[in-house]
């Protein structure tokens, strides 16, 4: 048997494991990092450049540094060399717009206990920086956590054989980039809502794909998609719909695919019991404390819900611990 005082310490140290996150969160937020930049600099200074409280902005460069996230000589804090292509504004490596996005996450988690007796989402509250800035972070977090996996998961998916994508709820563009280096001669349609557009125009012209990418705006809940695609990539938005709104959205991919065309589905896969794997039982949380109504599905709830749209049978195609396992299924 577990000693007691060993369990009551395990539990304690996960209660506190919060405070770490929220010293980071809010040196995301307030942009600590970039005010250093490569500068040595005194606490005065560096509230100053941020415009905070010196006692507040002292607690907060200390307990930074106390997590080896800076380095203090005397009185003065350094962003160390190795984090600053991480968590400086101006780095194309910047994780910034991901921790920021979390910092967002967090508020809502913090009153899980009143969602969870309510059974309804709170009313959210931006960051320090708008709700402008919020919605911008989320757009650019996508692109951070996805950028480094999409190469990897569209190799798994090959052979490839498509003529034309389209990419729903596309975001910036990144796993559009991913697919269209994979398949040279093809081309893609974009679709997401209209703030995010300008976002997937300057990672299309980086990339320089802008002549192969038709960007289109609308909003897939009240608008039809663009159609002509033969392969439908439908990627990190499942979990945040109902079921009801999953087969409404996969009719509409059924109907925008010519005949033959595939749906690829990007998401969480749950096992039968819904408690693996732990990082989709634990998402499935941030889906009600963030959505009405989403939430995460097994294989056969996806399986069940395209043949409802008229999709053959589906099928496994790439198996993933987390976000990134793909379903498939083709149209009739």
């Amino acid at each position: 048997m577990s000693d007691p005082a060993s369990r009551a310490d395990q539990l304690l140290s996960l209660m506190s494991s919060y405070q770490p996150a929220c010293v980071l969160a809010a040196a995301a937020e307030l942009d600590v990092f970039s005010a250093l930049g490569t500068k040595m600099l005194p606490a005065a200074d560096v509230a100053g450049k941020l415009r905070a409280d010196l006692r507040g902005i002292t607690a907060l460069l200390d307990a930074l540094a106390a997590l080896e996230l800076l380095a203090k000589q005397g009185t003065r804090y350094r962003l160390p060399a190795d984090l600053r292509p991480l968590l400086t504004e101006s780095s194309p490596r910047s994780v910034l717009p991901m921790l920021r996005h979390q910092a967002n996450c967090l508020r809502g988690w913090s009153e899980l206990a009143r969602v969870v007796r309510r059974g309804t989402p709170i009313e959210r509250r931006p960051s320090i920086r708008g709700a402008e800035a919020d919605r911008a972070a989320f757009i650019e977090a996508m692109n951070t956590i996805s950028g480094p996996l999409a190469p990897r998961v569209v190799k798994k998916l090959r052979p490839l054989h498509f003529k034309h994508l389209l990419d729903v709820g596309g975001a910036s563009g990144t796993w559009t980039v991913a697919f269209l280096k994979a398949v040279p001669k093809a081309r893609a349609t974009l679709f997401d809502l209209p703030d995010a557009i300008p976002h997937a125009a300057r990672r299309m012209r980086q990339n320089g794909l802008s002549g192969r990418v038709r960007l289109v705006a609308g909003d897939f809940y009240t608008d039809p998609l663009p159609g002509g695609a033969d392969y439908a990539w439908v990627s990190a938005i499942a979990h945040q719909n109902s079921r009801k709104q999953n087969r409404a959205l996969f009719a509409k991919v059924y109907k925008a695919l010519v005949p033959g065309g595939r749906i690829a589905i990007r998401d969480v896969v749950m096992a039968p019991s819904r408690t693996a794997p732990r990082a989709g039982a634990l998402f499935a949380i941030n889906m009600l404390v963030h959505t009405p109504v989403g939430g995460t599905f097994t294989f056969a709830e996806f399986d069940e819900d395209l043949r409802h749209a008229g999709f053959k049978p589906a099928v496994l195609r790439v198996f993933d611990p987390f976000m990134s396992a793909v379903i498939e299924a083709t149209k009739a």
